[in-house]
């Protein structure tokens, strides 16, 4: 068992309850990937899983599980809704690495007006209140980054595992049931301006997300530059692609 493994467990469990998955393709090489790193005695190998889905809403709910010993394990979680629903994303992204853990929540949104906070911020207050005070506000981050998080970002870097397992776990489903909780509720788009904008604000996102990916250089490391290109534009933020073919 690695420290991410309920995590993803728990997520898979509660998408097949809530949603009427389907699988979404994962291009060849990129369902299991497996490096050996260190030498001698400090060997250890690295694998990098993908799982991905879709649904009637929900255009891509991917993962990339990443499990390489104590000093080494990440969970890139993020759900990308259907084009014409004004839905946010849902990003989690769970990283141990040898100086610790850095753990980022959010319901990532499209827009920043008052409208928009009211449907999707405004009633999860209480409930990122609740988490940020065992969960402390993890520091500064890119100011470019800041368009692309919400008011109830939960970024947090605990110094202790037991933290990981307990308090950021029960952040992880109770943000993740409320995603679900609008996903359920969500209607569809018709209106020929607002689908415009809600595609250019996903493609925003999905540039952004691809250019500046930190796993970039672990990944690259990891499984050579080809492959890593590959992986983040093809299967991680593959949007672009999607609406080309």
């Amino acid at each position: 068992m690695t420290l991410y493994q309920p995590f993803w467990d728990y997520a898979q469990t509660c998408l097949e309850e809530r949603l009427d998955l389907q699988p979404y393709p994962i291009p060849e090489g990129f369902e299991y990937k497996e490096s050996i790193v260190g030498r001698g005695k400090r060997q250890e190998s690295v694998i990098t899983e993908s799982h991905a889905f879709q649904s009637l809403k929900l255009r891509q709910i991917r993962a990339a599980h990443v499990r390489g010993g104590n000093s080494l394990q990440v969970l890139n979680f993020v759900i990308f809704p259907q084009l014409n629903y004004d839905l946010p994303f849902f990003g989690g992204d769970l990283v141990t690495l040898p100086g610790g853990h850095l753990i980022a929540i959010d319901m990532q949104p499209l827009f920043h007006d008052d409208a928009y906070r009211a449907k999707y911020t405004e009633p999860l207050l209480p409930m990122f209140e609740k988490h940020q005070q065992h969960l402390p506000w993890g520091g500064d981050f890119p100011e470019e980054a800041k368009p692309f998080f919400s008011p109830i970002f939960l970024w947090t870097r605990p110094q202790e595992t037991e933290v990981v397992e307990t308090r950021v776990f029960e952040a992880f489903k109770d943000y993740l049931n409320a995603y679900l909780d609008f996903v359920e509720k969500a209607q569809p788009v018709s209106d020929e301006q607002q689908l415009k904008a809600i595609q250019e604000a996903q493609l925003r996102y999905v540039d952004y997300r691809a250019e500046k990916d930190p796993a970039r250089g672990m990944f690259s490391r990891l499984y050579g530059a080809e492959w890593t290109e590959e992986y983040i534009h093809g299967f991680l933020f593959d949007l672009e692609r999607k609406l080309v073919a």
